[in-house]
């Protein structure tokens, strides 16, 4: 066990951990020449195209250090914030970390997030500072900055570079020296935490795993502590660039265990594995259900996709178990699915998949945030879809999701971000210049105001530079209003939503003047109205496409005319009884880009 060591990498979006993770494994001779390609652990074509790491991997490095062989385990997490469970259970797995900073950027909010997970679970941090061969690299900047973070020497500080390979020696050789070995006992009842799991359609569900007790061998019957269910490991092993079978895993290591799991809800990430004929005392804490933060409706855009739809979101739901879906159907969309996401980006994620992997077409509706229902009787129910509201009289309040966001962002453009997140009814907690010129704001808002367009507003106004990570912290109470869209009298349901009352009335009004321009005209009127309750608050109106009927009745009497009007006015009447209003798709689509 002496010469195992287990680290991660922490750090933002894009500073450069993947391919940091390539050089160490091409130094280690863990890939061949042949093997090597860039960002290799990056493996779906999605996490290539965008640059981020989605689904987290682990990897062992065999390394000869000074005569001795060292097992060298390398934990990936993803960056983005809507995996921070998953962050937070690949860093329980570890001992030390190397908290990676770009020194041409410096270091920005998910890093600290991170790094505050890591320190919370003791890991021994290596700051290291990549990207030094750029030529905008600002080195002396930004180690002030790691020291005044995480309070270490400035010579602790490895300089490297992903590109050149600079550092890597220097980062294994910290590696080796400053991480402890892993503590365990090998006789005590086997403990292993699952901090991943992936699905392979010959295998089934491989969940990976971290021994802290006890050993695994081929074959052993194990039972999973949370969800309580019992399999035979049909083949335990380590993790290398291909999965490499073992007989036996004892305490410290990282391996994989496949038992012929089909369905990915028996895997859970954080759960305990243990022996059933000799189970340990307790569980391994911190084990929490994935809980879904973004809720969306996803509809075929042709009606007889539905059970193909519905095939493919499970097989997603195979890869990724914290999408969660249940049937629900619209007037104006049909059968569908409602779906819980993480957060924006997985939301996005999971769209981008169905269409490339399994060829669907879907129209996604307004995304929004479950809210907490208390009625007159005292019930409280979860409210995920505006449609599910009780009526207005039967409410006593709602509550809705609040978070803590914390904003780093260059001074100059502090105003603007405060203004934004004023906007959208945040209130500042805090304050703190990290430097003289990098400022970390500290916002409570409501997370309903984020899954908009907070994300794309917050880069524009800061020209790139601010960096935003935000976690769930409460529910509060608030004054949201469900506003309805009517046309011709008849509620669409999938462009309904739930509003704060003071933004209601311009949202309705930029609403209907923005379907106005989407609805294409009919032979009659079209009234589309913006209502809360009962109360109609903005109208717009498609005027028909109409035929000249008096064109054919020169000079005479007006009454001649009239009479010719009045009989066209009845036949739009009665047609206007009969007709339907088809929405276009981008109706739906227009909704999110209101502005």
């Amino acid at each position: 066990m002496k010469n195992i060591r287990n680290f991660c990498i922490i750090a933002h979006i894009d500073h450069g951990k993947s391919t940091l993770a390539d050089r160490l494994l091409q130094y280690t001779g863990t890939l061949s020449e042949r093997e090597l390609q860039d960002q290799v652990l990056d493996n779906m074509e999605l996490e290539r195209e965008r640059g981020i790491t989605i689904k987290s991997h682990a990897i062992q490095m065999r390394y000869n250090y000074e005569g001795e062989e060292y097992k060298l385990n390398l934990i990936d997490t993803p960056g983005h914030v809507d995996f921070s469970y998953e962050v937070s259970r690949s860093i329980a797995a570890c001992e030390g970390a190397l908290l990676v900073v770009d020194a041409t950027q410096g270091i920005q909010a998910q890093t600290i997030s991170n790094l505050y997970l890591a320190i919370e679970n003791d890991l021994e941090i290596i700051p290291v500072l990549n990207k030094m061969d750029l030529d905008n690299a600002m080195p002396e900047e930004v180690k002030d900055q790691i020291v005044d973070l995480i309070g270490c020497e400035e010579e602790d500080i490895i300089e490297a570079s992903g590109k050149t390979g600079l550092g890597i020696k220097q980062i294994l050789h910290d590696i080796i020296h400053k991480v402890k070995a892993p503590e365990g006992d090998e006789e005590a009842p086997l403990q292993a935490l699952i901090f991943d799991s992936v699905f392979n359609s010959f295998r089934g569900i491989i969940a990976y795993f971290r021994i802290l007790n006890g050993k695994i061998s081929k074959g052993d019957f194990v039972k999973f502590v949370n969800t309580e269910k019992e399999y035979h490991a049909d083949e335990v092993g380590f993790l290398k660039l291909d999965r490499e079978p073992q007989q036996m895993l004892a305490a410290g290591d990282v391996g994989y265990i496949i038992s012929g799991i089909k369905t990915s809800k028996e895997v859970k990430v954080g759960d305990t594995i243990t022996h059933v004929d000799n189970p340990c005392e307790k569980a391994i804490e911190g084990f929490e259900e994935v809980k879904p933060m973004v809720f969306a409706g996803i509809y075929p855009v042709d009606a007889d996709d539905y059970e193909e739809l519905r095939t493919s979101i499970e097989k997603l739901q195979l890869n990724d178990a914290s999408l969660t879906f249940i049937p629900e159907s619209s007037v104006a969309l049909g059968f569908g699915f409602r779906c819980g996401f993480l957060g924006l980006l997985h939301m996005e994620i999971i769209q981008e998949r169905l269409d490339r992997e399994f060829d669907m077409n879907v129209i996604t509706t307004v995304p929004n945030v479950s809210y907490k229902v208390h009625t007159k009787k005292g019930e409280v129910s979860e409210v995920h879809n505006p449609s599910g509201l009780p009526e207005e009289k039967f409410i006593d309040f709602i509550e809705e999701p609040y978070i803590t966001a914390q904003i780093i962002s260059k001074s100059e453009y502090v105003g603007s971000v405060m203004n934004l997140c004023i906007d959208k009814r945040g209130a500042l907690k805090n304050q703190v210049y990290l430097t003289s010129d990098r400022v970390e704001v500290t916002f409570e808002m409501p997370l309903g105001e984020i899954v908009f367009d907070f994300y794309d507003k917050l880069k524009s106004i800061s020209k790139g530079y601010a960096s935003f990570d935000y976690f769930q912290s409460s529910y509060q109470k608030a004054n949201l209003v469900k506003l309805d869209i009517l046309l011709n009298g008849e509620s669409v349901d999938a462009l309904s939503t739930l509003i704060h009352r003071d933004n209601a009335y311009d949202f309705g009004r930029r609403m209907c003047v923005k379907l106005k321009e989407l609805i294409p005209r009919q032979q009659f009127d079209i009234a589309i109205q913006a209502a809360i309750g009962a109360k109609i608050i903005a109208r717009e109106t498609v005027k028909a496409v109409r035929k000249d009927v008096t064109a054919k009745c020169y000079g005479g009497d007006i009454t001649r005319k009239r009479k010719l009007l009045e009989k066209q006015k009845k036949g739009k009447k009665r047609m206007r009884q009969v007709g339907n209003v088809e929405v276009p798709q981008q109706a739906f689509l227009a909704v999110l880009k209101l502005d």
